[in-house]
């Protein structure tokens, strides 16, 4: 019990001190990026700090791995480049059954990695873009290829692009149904802009329904003056998954499956935000199946080999990642798979590891 303890005081000093440098560096990275921008802006000092506070936990949610791989290889370079190691094998202990506790421990933080991202690094951030972008004036509610239904559906909008600014749509068709639901026209305008309580139309076809087909003419009065979906509604609404709790993320996919809507990208992205916590596991495992495989230059040997192998990790997963967007693989394949994978890989590397 007392060899457990020692082991685990050796990792959390170390990796205090790594998160602690991590956090710092990313914070000031976010500032340097975006201090010419406050300036230029004269954003007062306070509304930045508060912009650094809020991004806080963010940074930590991106640390922690980083920390963890720093400070697993560190500890056991030391144990090697001391001979503790070589000690505690001789006495009959293998290395798999006294890193045990670590594996439990990574296991631990990964779960809590999740809950911490989903109960307080979402809202958090979400804080921080809104202020950020406020005061930088990076907001932007224009849209692409909009599509929306009103009155029940009896009138279907389709625009190529909304600009929020002017509030106008260009390229715009619009399809009206009656109340059987029945097509009963079509219209299409280069553009429409709002004027107060309808939409104003410019370069306008019509097309109704006749008994002998289709003709084409001057849109009525009747027609017109349906238009008066406000403008709010054609603004972007698109949810980053990523940037919302699971919950909310989980009602947004429902969301689009219900509307037809693609939802692969959102799918994947849904299932990472379960799998990737787990790298935490997955970079303790690499850590200590990639250690002591030389005996000179230990530390640097290993935290090479271990920073090799992570990076490969984030290749794999962004490749599958993207495979899931584009439909290739299932979505879960797509954000899971890295994590099986290099979760066997290390159980290879322990399994011949020295010991």
């Amino acid at each position: 019990m007392k060899l457990v303890w020692y082991m685990l005081r050796r990792f959390f000093a170390f990796f205090f001190f790594s998160l602690i440098f991590f956090v710092l560096i990313l914070s000031l990275t976010d500032l340097l990026l975006n201090i010419w921008g406050y300036m230029s802006k004269e954003v007062p000092v306070e509304t930045v700090c508060k912009i650094m506070v809020y991004y806080l936990p963010k940074t930590v949610w991106y640390s922690v791995p980083m920390a963890v791989l720093f400070s697993t290889a560190h500890m056991l370079s030391d144990f090697y480049a001391k001979n503790e190691l070589l000690a505690m094998f001789a006495s009959g202990i293998s290395l798999f059954r006294f890193m045990v506790p670590l594996f439990v421990v990574a296991l631990a933080m990964s779960f809590g990695l999740f809950f911490f991202e989903d109960k307080c690094v979402v809202g958090s951030y979400a804080k921080k873009t809104e202020i950020q972008n406020a005061v930088l004036g990076k907001t932007s509610f224009d849209n692409a290829d909009v599509v929306v239904m009103s009155e029940g559906g009896k009138i279907i909008y389709k625009s190529d692009f909304y600009d929020d600014k002017q509030q106008r749509l260009n390229g715009l068709y619009v399809v009206f149904r009656n109340n059987e639901m029945d097509f009963d026209g079509i219209l299409f305008a280069t553009s429409a802009s709002w004027r107060v309580d309808h939409w104003d139309v410019s370069g306008a076809s019509f097309y109704r329904k006749t008994a002998d087909g289709y003709e084409e003419g001057d849109i009525d009065h009747d027609h017109l003056f349906r238009l008066m979906e406000p403008p709010e509604t054609f603004r972007s609404n698109a949810i980053s998954v990523e940037a919302v709790t699971v919950k909310e993320a989980k009602e947004y996919i429902r969301r689009l499956d219900a509307s037809g809507l693609p939802s692969g990208k959102a799918k994947s992205e849904y299932y990472k935000r379960y799998a990737f916590p787990f790298i935490i596991l997955v970079v303790v495992l690499l850590a200590v199946g990639l250690s002591g495989k030389t005996r000179k230059n230990v530390l640097l040997v290993s935290m090479a080999l271990s920073i090799g192998a992570v990076v490969l990790f984030y290749v794999m997963q962004m490749v599958t990642m993207l495979m899931a967007h584009f439909g290739t693989v299932p979505p879960v394949f797509g954000a899971w798979f890295p994590v099986v994978f290099f979760i066997f890989v290390s159980a290879v590397l322990l399994r011949y590891a020295r010991t």
